[in-house]
């Protein structure tokens, strides 16, 4: 316990002497914790709100029947399974717009509600009867009603015109959601003796036979812990979050790595000084590992705190995707969570120990007089170069064979990461052979001088260069892909919005009334209903769109596969179009017969066509108008879209609003919608682009934090030609020159590899994650800018260095030649 004691004292002595190196090690750790722990505090905060909503029907254990395909049901089934003696509690979910924002509205029946479920207070006798009776209570979230700028006891109007009863707080509701009796959610969301769900109790257990036996094959059993939809289709949004989070971790794990192996460098002689004394291995271990210990407390903590105000700006615009692309509602509060936090401490504390294992164990193998020298290990590390060559090689393989034989998302992130290690591992190779040409080929003793010295500069930023290097492949991989799809986007949206006017009616027979109305203005040259519904395909859920016969549809629409006969098809035959994502996920093409789940039974389409759908998670069919209103009869009948000239679509809207008023739930143009795609698009890539961002700083903190603790080390070889007669400040100018080598050569690696991380995003990610793939887009001014950046970074990591050998004294490179050197 002395020795470890003692030897733990002496190591700490070192961070004494060399404070900057204590502050680039303590702040690499923090940073590469802030962002990983800040990503999983924003996934932390979306699975507890997914949670919360779930709980909401499943807590404490209740199962639920729902429809077999998806939507709603007739609430005769709920009385037909009551009067078969199952006690079930009906519900109804939807959602209303309040003013900007959605709400989910959740009808409910306080008498018959499970006691086990999250809002079981409501069937206290006081607050069931203040629901049941009078102008009845609706409840919400203390943070919902801060959202919607409503006090305690005011009541909500939605954008259809319907008055929610008094609004009062209660902190069992999920985050965006306004409960409400069941007959008042009916009447709001215009649907009379429509059920979402029914609610078990969990001491009332149904088998899938019974209900089948009871309810026919209309309705179906979910289990507690059934995976809600809303989990799944936000699996791959979350796993994409945790790999960016991961990859900034490891660009901020590299400033730590270079900081603790320069310690260690610098540390030998203490070592061999501690083991000359007699201190054991064990004791010396024992010691390290307790620094270690301090510096995951010390800057592991600093990361989480960071983390947390990092997680807090991002929130709303991950709040503002979630919503725009899933319907989720996240809290606008971020919450403390032991998990994260601890997960935070755990990275800290596994980078730490792997930053500091690679040195510790070098020091511990290399003999007591080896030990001694302190360039001991940059001498070692050129034999590596071609052990590193061998493993680059390899993990191309690795990639080639992951993109071969394997599939989905982790298939597509392992062929990422194993190109990001090869191009890692290649790069001192490359700049070590760059260098040895260039030595080969310089004739003057100063040029040779500078290209071989450039050869033992590279294994101390090495792993420098590798930051800076991933965080330049990354920008132009997650830039290209982000430029690109904004393009494809945009380009989509052209397409699929041609229509001048969209509007939602409030009810079905406001829809018929406005309808007959538009068929009279001389300025309308198109009325296209656009009705809807939902159901389920393999368990998954899909939103169905009638199309009305017009060439808006034939001559706009574009089609992946299917031609001009497609539309005919459509509309004369049982044929649908099927959404990309769709047909990957069913595994079906061009021709193929899909068994479509309608109120009735099944009804059998033929697939003639595949359509893009870019930025839906869900799946998606165009049938014909008809039909849809033939098969589906709880379809919308609310939406609709108008052809109009576009000098005529002001003065319609006008017109529109103030002969329908409430009659209209929502009247917007051409432009509105697309400002409203626009701003979610650009919403959902600021978290992404934030990160990005964050990425290349931490790069560049790395490199100078390298360069700065080298420089003391760097006297031993600049002192001699100083000493020869080459001045110091033109030893200074050669320094800043290499570095700008050195990230000239790491940026013309990053842009080949972050062209193939565009494609590996686009080609492999994005179809595993979302279904869709995009065109294949490359910036070549993006090449040039991302060149820039790296010069620049180059630049300001190397000019503090640089400066200081500029103005350092003569005594201190005098003192390079003491006792022999």
């Amino acid at each position: 316990m002395r020795q470890t004691f003692f030897a733990l004292a002496a190591l700490l002595s070192h961070w004494r002497r060399h404070p900057t190196n204590l502050a680039m090690l303590v702040l690499g750790l923090a940073i590469a914790t802030a962002l990983w722990s800040g990503v999983q505090a924003l996934n932390a905060q979306a699975r507890r709100s997914y949670d919360n909503a779930a709980a909401v029907f499943t807590g404490g254990g209740a199962q639920n029947i729902v429809s077999t395909r998806g939507g709603l049901f007739p609430q005769s089934l709920f009385v037909t399974l009551r009067r078969a003696g199952v006690k079930v509690s009906p519900a109804l979910e939807g959602t209303a717009r309040v003013g900007a924002r959605n709400i989910r509205l959740i009808g409910i029946e306080p008498v018959t509600l499970p006691a086990a479920t999250t809002l079981a207070p409501l069937r206290e006798s006081k607050e069931a009867t203040n629901i049941l009776t009078g102008e009845g209570r609706s409840f919400a979230a203390p943070q919902t009603l801060r959202d919607l700028h409503i006090s305690e006891g005011a009541r909500i109007v939605t954008e259809r015109g319907f008055t929610l009863p008094p609004v009062y707080a209660i902190g069992a509701a999920p985050p965006g959601a306004v409960i409400v009796d069941i007959g008042v959610a009916q009447k709001a969301l215009d649907k009379p003796s429509r059920l979402s769900r029914l609610i078990l109790p969990p001491q009332t257990r149904l088998d899938a036979t019974r209900l089948t036996a009871v309810a026919g094959d209309e309705l179906r059993l979910v289990e507690p812990d059934e995976e809600s939809d809303l989990s799944r289709l936000t699996d791959s949004f979350h796993l994409n979050l945790t790999a960016f989070g991961l990859l900034a971790f490891l660009v901020g794990f590299f400033i730590v790595n270079a900081s603790f192996g320069l310690a260690f460098e610098q540390r030998l002689p203490m070592v061999r000084t501690l083991r000359a004394l007699g201190v054991s291995i064990r004791a010396l271990v024992a010691a390290l590992f307790c620094e270690l210990a301090a510096f995951t407390l010390l800057a592991g903590g600093l990361g989480v705190v960071g983390g947390y105000f990092i997680a807090a700006a991002l929130l709303p615009d991950v709040a503002a995707s979630l919503e725009g692309l899933y319907g989720a509602q996240l809290p606008g509060q971020l919450a403390l969570d032991a998990r994260w936090w601890l997960s935070g401490l755990g990275m800290a504390g596994a980078g730490a120990l792997l930053a500091a294992g690679s040195g510790l164990s070098k020091t511990l193998r290399l003999p007591v007089l080896s030990v001694a020298r302190p360039m001991a290990w940059r001498d070692a590390h050129h034999r590596y170069l071609r052990r590193q060559a061998a493993l680059a090689a390899l993990a191309l393989v690795g990639a080639t064979l992951a993109y071969s034989f394997a599939e989905g998302l982790a298939m597509g992130f392992a062929v990422i990461a194993l190109a990001l290690l090869a191009a890692a591992l290649f790069l001192p190779v490359a700049l070590a052979a760059i260098l040895w040409v260039g030595e080969s080929l310089a004739q003057r003793p100063l040029a040779r001088w500078f290209f071989a010295d450039g050869r033992q500069e590279i294994p101390g930023l090495s792993l420098a260069l590798t930051a800076l290097l991933l965080a330049l492949a990354t920008n132009i991989g997650v830039g290209g892909m982000v430029e690109g799809f904004r393009q494809t986007f945009t380009g989509w949206l052209d397409q699929r919005l041609v229509a001048e006017v969209y509007f939602e009616a409030a009810t079905p027979s406001d829809a018929r009334e406005i309808e007959a109305w538009a068929k009279e203005q001389p300025e309308i040259a198109a009325i296209l209903p656009v009705w809807r519904t939902k159901t389920r395909i393999s368990d998954w859920p899909v939103e169905i769109i009638g199309l009305a016969p017009h060439q808006t549809y034939s001559a706009h629409f574009t089609l992946l596969e299917g031609g001009e006969d497609a539309w005919r098809a459509l509309h004369d035959e049982d044929a649908a179009l099927i959404s990309e994502q769709l047909a990957r996920r069913l595994k079906i093409g061009l021709g193929a017969m899909l068994d479509i789940p309608t109120p009735q039974n099944l009804w059998r389409a033929k697939v003639v066509g595949i359509f893009p759908d870019y930025g839906n998670p869900k799946g998606q069919l165009r049938i014909d108008h008809a039909r849809l209103a033939e098969h589906f009869s709880d379809a919308s009948g609310v939406h609709y879209s108008l052809r109009v000239a576009p000098a005529n679509v002001a003065p319609l809207m006008e017109k529109m609003q103030s002969r329908f008023g409430p009659k209209l739930a929502r009247l917007i143009d051409n432009a509105g919608i697309k400002k409203i795609s626009t701003n979610i698009f650009e919403r959902t890539f600021t978290v992404t682009t934030a990160l990005d961002t964050l990425t290349l700083i931490v790069a560049a903190i790395a490199l100078f934090a390298s360069l700065l603790t080298l420089s003391n080390l760097r006297l031993a070889h600049i002192a001699p030609v100083w000493a020869i007669g080459v001045t110091r400040r033109r030893l200074a100018g050669l320094e800043l020159l290499r570095m700008l080598l050195f990230a000239s050569g790491a940026a013309l690696i990053a842009i080949p590899l972050g062209l193939f991380m565009t494609w590996s995003l686009v080609a492999i990610v994005n179809v595993a994650a979302f279904g869709w793939r995009l065109p294949m887009h490359v910036f070549p001014l993006q090449w040039g800018a991302v060149f820039v950046v790296a010069l620049l970074t180059a630049l300001f990591a190397a000019t503090i260095p640089a400066l200081r050998l500029a103005r350092c004294a003569p005594v201190d490179l005098l003192k390079v030649f003491a006792n022999e050197r």
